[in-house]
């Protein structure tokens, strides 16, 4: 789904709106716009990855060599400077799952248009639900609440479930919160809400504080119907975000960015809010 210049910079007005100068119209200046964003705070929804932070039990930890350093040392290629080689599966620390991470022949990392990473921000907070039931699913009242509390939630926006599970990293057992019998218990959404999001209010994206889309109790049983629904509509969602006890529920503004890897199935992300 991409949004128009016009309505980006409508949408960021309309948030930040303060008596701007008016020019073309009732259209403030991008130059303005920069000046009236520039004042507001920052909140930065990303975690530092490293070797050995929570992930799917499927994939390989981090690796890290320096090839390069300030001194020469025997191990290195050279000296003069700093670099050093990544190893990691796309989907590391908080990141960006693409359609195609799971439908074959949608798109890409490359594919995702930069009108689709700034956005308005949406925050369902149901995280005194999840610390009372680890195994919360979001339900379509708690979201018909959030919309009886703020309006409609806008369409092309990117709404976020917060249940500050964040708070557990980078504790990984702590993140899958599994039982005796290796069952997972972490919140999740639900498929009657995503619809409801994607194919009533036109959202562009989603994103949640977890490991998974899905529930806990559903992918202990490798059910990932729900980020498989997310991605089959052509939307991307970004997971393991953070600091979402830092934003408000409606008025902010995300950018969520990311590298632009040909043909990607997933990359680390760099998300932020910026707070009316």
């Amino acid at each position: 789904m991409h949004i128009t210049t016009r309505t980006l910079i409508t949408a960021i007005t309309l948030a930040f709106a303060a008596g701007c100068s008016a020019q073309h119209g009732d259209e403030p200046s991008l130059t303005r716009i920069q000046q009236i964003l520039a004042g507001k705070k920052y909140v930065d929804l990303t975690h530092a990855f490293a070797p050995g932070i929570p992930r799917w039990p499927g994939f390989p930890d981090e690796t890290r060599k320096t090839i390069y350093w300030y001194d020469k040392r025997p191990e290195t290629m050279g000296s003069g400077f700093f670099a050093e080689v990544f190893t990691h599966v796309g989907q590391w620390g908080t990141h960006v799952d693409p359609p195609a991470h799971f439908i074959k022949g949608l798109r890409t990392v490359d594919q995702i248009d930069v009108k689709e990473m700034i956005l308005a921000l949406v925050v369902v907070d149901v995280h005194e639900e999840a610390a009372k039931n680890p195994d919360y699913i979001l339900s379509i009242e708690r979201v018909k609440k959030w919309e009886k509390d703020h309006g409609p939630i806008p369409g092309g926006a990117f709404v976020a479930m917060r249940t500050d599970w964040s708070k557990r990293w980078p504790d990984a057992a702590k993140m899958a919160n599994k039982d005796v019998n290796g069952v997972a218990h972490y919140p999740g959404w639900s498929l009657p809400v995503l619809k409801y999001l994607y194919e009533e209010r036109k959202i562009t994206a989603s994103g949640h504080e977890t490991t998974d889309t899905d529930p806990g109790i559903a992918t202990t049983k490798d059910d990932y119907s729900l980020e498989t629904y997310i991605l089959s509509t052509n939307h991307y969602q970004i997971e393991l975000l953070t600091n979402l006890d830092q934003v408000p529920e409606s008025g902010a503004i995300v950018v969520a960015s990311f590298p632009k890897p040909k043909g990607g199935s997933g990359f680390p992300a760099r998300v932020f809010a910026i707070l009316p």
